[in-house]
């Protein structure tokens, strides 16, 4: 049986080794090729939203992709996620939004769902992509979204300290009030790491390993 290839589409060079240590962990029989343009996360960041034209640039980065020889596609960015959708039904192999797997979970696990992140881009996206699961689930949730305002400038800034308690101060606050926490940004997956195991009893999932985990089974 030919052996499958997954091509990884991301807006960040540093997702890379986190991605490619999961493959090898839960995907270790699959072929994996990166393809990354940060260009396009700024454009969004700049733009405050995701644009038409920076849309259509991810859909054409998903048809390279796809061109490449991938015979899955994940693209590892949640602030993109309704351009990976829309270039879904144009492409002829599964191509998968990186929180899909990350939001259907936190719907089974609890009804009051937490969302944080550092940047308004992706938090809103990835809120959105929860409440519209959970409709389609037919699941009724309270939805609370946390934005650390001012942790992302921090980090982009080399105070990568200040941004983890930020984080990590944000979490447990939010750890209180829900019954699971989802993080819109894989960058945020190490703070998770660092708190004490008395503030880690709300699951905490973050979209690397549960978008991995989801193609595993699938694959």
């Amino acid at each position: 049986m030919k052996q499958k290839t997954l091509g990884l589409v991301h807006t960040s060079a540093t997702l890379v080794p986190i991605f490619q240590n999961l493959c090898k962990e839960y995907l270790p029989e699959v072929n994996t090729f990166n393809m990354v343009d940060d260009s396009l996360i700024k454009d969004v960041i700049a733009n405050q939203k995701l644009t038409p034209t920076t849309a259509k640039r991810v859909v054409n980065q998903i048809a390279s992709a796809e061109l490449a020889g991938a015979d899955y596609i994940l693209v590892t960015c949640s602030s993109i996620g309704r351009a990976v959708e829309a270039a879904a039904p144009l492409s002829n192999v599964p191509v998968i939004r990186v929180d899909l797997a990350m939001a259907d979970l936190a719907i089974k696990t609890g009804k009051k769902i937490g969302v944080i992140a550092t940047l308004s881009t992706t938090l809103d996206p990835t809120s959105d992509l929860v409440s519209r699961r959970a409709q389609i689930a037919n699941k009724e949730i309270e939805l609370k979204s946390i934005l650390c305002e001012g942790a992302f400038d921090a980090l982009m800034n080399g105070n990568a300290e200040l941004h983890d308690k930020m984080v990590g101060d944000a979490l447990i606050k939010l750890s209180q009030e829900v019954d699971v926490i989802l993080l819109a940004q894989a960058s945020m997956a190490r703070v998770v790491d660092a708190l004490p195991e008395e503030h880690k009893k709300t699951p905490i999932l973050s979209s690397p390993a549960t978008a991995i985990q989801y193609l595993a089974s699938i694959i």
